[in-house]
Parts: C-alpha cells; structure tokens; sequence
C-alpha cells in the first residue's frame, strides 16, 4: 500500500518516517516548498532527537519521499492521512479549517479519479481534531459523489511526546483506530503489523471515541502534572518535601510514578491546547469540566510561581539587575517555545526592567522571534551565566545538571540560584554559601 502524509509539521513528519522505517512506501506533502526543498536534502524543518537521522535512512532505502504537490501524491495513494495543525481560536476550540481543506482536496481529486479507475481507499484523521470531525469529513466527500463503496474515515490519534517521538512511534503503549468500516480498520492496522511482535494492543473504537480518547489522555496527564505543582507549593509553605510526596503516591499502582514531577507548569503544543479544546467539546454538549477548568486555571497560576520567588527575594527591586536563564523550550529535547513557562518568566522580568540573558541548546531561534533584541542570546552556559546577579534553572537539559557548582559560584555576582526544574541537591548549595530557591523542596 502506498502511504501518503499530508503535513510535514510535528506529528506528519515523525509518522511518515517511522512508517518507512517500518517498510512501507511513503509520500509525504507540504505546501511550504522551502520546508520540502530542505527535508529533500535531508533536513527536518524542527528538532528532534534521531529524526535527521532517520530521514536520511530511509530517503537512502527510497522508502520516503517529500513533494509539494498534493494532487499527485493523493492519486497515488489508497491510504491518505491528515496531519495538519489544529490551533486554537480565540475561545480555545480547535480550528479544524485546514483539516476540512485538506479533506476537501482529497475529495476532489479522489472524485475525479474514480470517474476513470476504480478503487477503495481510507481518509485517516491524524491530527488532534473536536469529536464530530470525522463525520464532517464523510459528509464532504458524499457531497462530492463518493460513496462508502469508495471510501472510509477513520481516527487514528498520535500520542508522540516531543523529545522521544521515534521511541514512541515505534514503541508505542497502545495503537487507536476508530471507524465504522471495518475493511478501513483492517488496511490501518496492517500498516502497524510490524509492531506486532512487541504484542501491541490495537484499541478499536468507533471514530467519536477515538477522536475523544486524545482529548482524555491529555487532559488527564495535564491534571497530574498540575495536581504535583499544587503539591509542591503546598510543600513549600509547610516545609515538606515535594519529591518524597511523588515517590510516596507514585509507588501506589493506581496512582503510577510518571508525571508526578513538579515544575514551572506544562506548556508545549498538546496540553495547553487540548485542556482548552476538551472544555469548549464539553460546553457544546451541554456538559460540565470543571476539574478540567480548575486544571487550567491553576496552571497559569503555577507559571507565575518563580517570579514571585524571585521578586520576594528582591523584595520586588530588580531593575537593571541582570538574570541568567537556562532553558527555554518547554521541555528538555525539543526546541519548542509554544506556551513554554520560560516565555513568562522572561515577559515578566522584562515588565520589571531587569535584564536578561539566555541560553538553550536549541530554542534560541525559536525565541528570537518573540523577544528579538529585547533580550541577550549567549552561545554556551558559562557566557550566559557572566556576571549575572543570579541563575533561573527552566528547562531540564542534561546539561544543566552537571555544571560544577564552584563554576556557576565563580560566574555569577552573587550566589543565587532559582530552580524551577529541582536539578540540583539543596543541601550542597547551602553548603557552598548558595541562596537556593526550588520548587517544593527545602530553599535556602
């Protein structure tokens, strides 16, 4: 079966490629032709570990295309999938326009391809999408002429996280397929045959809980994560341990262990949108989320939290002081800024006039076009850490971990650290005259 991915953003490219890395034959579309002139030359258009890599395999195998030209690419397939970016509207509903015109496309075409041959094919809905998309999509394509003779829609969610995206296409918990057809239940599961043998288990649905199982599963690890960050502030006032509280729940088997790491809030591109996206899905259906709202709620609040550590240090006097920031992607292992804690702790020192200068192994350009020249961009740690009046730790890089403690001491104006990732042991820096600052643990 020929593969086509329509989209080569996060979740299309990493798709297309673990596809073809598991034998299949795919071509993968974009308009932006700048976007597939480079992946043509082997160059992923955002960071990934393993991904370049990857690409460049199986481009070498000739199991991997890129093309700009969709019409051609979708008559070549029988198995189409959309993987197009869903943002948000301004009331947090998901816009599902560009799904809808990709949809369109691939009626159209395919509407006029069957005036001549005769074939079935399947429309896979890969993108985070509202419950009832996949029934907007079919509605489209009858209108067309096309028959459920011709074709079927299915969802089929992706549950990749950023920085371990391979390891989880490949490796994934469990595969959901959703539809009303079963011969497009059964051409979708074949292409993940491959992953069989790892005893994967294929959840089927019908194609409303598919679409709404993505939302659940976001929702729910959204909660945990700020459930541990409520935790942590609490731990802060009482003088608790944050840690030894996850590891305490965390060792109860309905509770798990992962996702119980208290930080500066979640961010990134699923978590902020979907929460938002499942309460408008609600409020359609005339039901209720309020632990899903109170969810959100207490995230933005929770990204506010090392700022005010750090103006109650300053007893709110930090102008023309300068802070050294390490970190700002959302999350170690990618470079994605979107709805990342770092953008708020750098808007808020800059609404205080304090100065700032970062660094991150690969966000920096991401975050140049939000701050421009507001802010300094320092090429390695040691520069950004220069004659700082203090460090502020917001993403979890391995290599921020391991600096030399004597090192940051000797850089730094003053030994002051805020650590809104705990990376390092608060009683070694108490013991090396630091003013440590983290989240739910013992600050000194």
């Amino acid at each position: 079966m020929k593969i086509c991915i329509i989209g080569t953003g996060y979740v299309g490219l990493v798709t297309g490629v673990c596809f073809a890395d598991l034998g299949h034959s795919v071509i993968c579309v974009d308009k932006d032709t700048h976007k597939i002139h480079n992946l043509k030359e082997g160059i992923p258009p955002f960071y990934e570990p393993g991904l370049k890599e990857i690409i460049l395999k199986n481009m070498e195998a000739e199991r991997i295309t890129f093309t700009s030209n969709i019409k051609q690419a979708i008559e070549e397939s029988n198995i189409i999938f959309i993987a197009v970016d869903t943002p948000a509207l301004l009331d947090g509903a998901a816009d599902i326009s560009k799904v809808m015109a990709v949809a369109d496309t691939i009626a159209q075409q395919k509407a006029n391809q069957l005036k001549t041959q005769s074939h079935f094919f399947v429309v896979v809905n890969k993108s985070t999408v509202p419950v009832g998309t996949g029934e907007l999509v079919k509605e489209m394509f009858f209108q067309k002429g096309l028959t459920d003779d011709n074709f079927a829609v299915l969802a089929n969610p992706e549950f990749l996280r950023e920085g371990s995206a391979i390891s989880d296409s490949m490796k994934p918990d469990r595969i959901i397929i959703g539809s009303y057809s079963e011969k497009a239940i059964e051409m979708v599961e074949a292409l993940y045959k491959p992953l069989f043998r790892i005893d994967l288990p294929i959840i089927r649905t019908n194609l409303e809980t598919a679409e709404l199982i993505k939302y659940a599963a976001n929702s729910f690890l959204a909660l945990k994560i700020t459930f541990i960050n409520e935790m942590a502030n609490i731990c802060d006032a009482i003088g608790a341990d944050v840690h030894q509280i996850a590891k305490g729940i965390g060792s109860d088997g309905r509770i798990g262990r992962y996702f119980l790491h208290p930080g500066p809030g979640y961010g990134g591109a699923c978590f902020p949108k979907d929460t938002r996206a499942l309460v408008k899905i609600a409020e359609k259906a005339n039901c209720e989320t309020k632990i899903v709202k109170a969810c959100i709620e207490a995230n933005e609040a929770q990204k506010k939290v090392m700022i005010h550590k750090i103006l109650n240090y300053y007893q709110g006097f930090i102008e023309k002081k300068t802070f050294a920031i390490l970190g700002l992607s959302f999350k170690a292992n990618t470079d994605d800024v979107r709805e990342s804690p770092a953008i708020n702790v750098i808007n808020d020192l800059l609404k205080h006039n304090a100065i700032v200068q970062v660094f991150d192994p690969v966000a920096i350009n991401n975050v140049k076009k939000i701050f421009g020249d507001r802010i300094k961009y320092k090429e390695n740690i040691f520069d950004t850490l220069l004659n700082a009046d203090a460090l502020i730790i917001l993403t979890e890089w391995n290599d921020f971990r391991y600096i030399e403690i004597s090192k940051i001491k000797e850089l730094l104006i003053a030994p002051v650290i805020f650590d809104a990732r705990n990376l390092y042991d608060p009683k070694q820096l108490k013991d090396n005259g630091f003013v440590y600052f983290s989240i739910g643990r013992d600050n000194c």
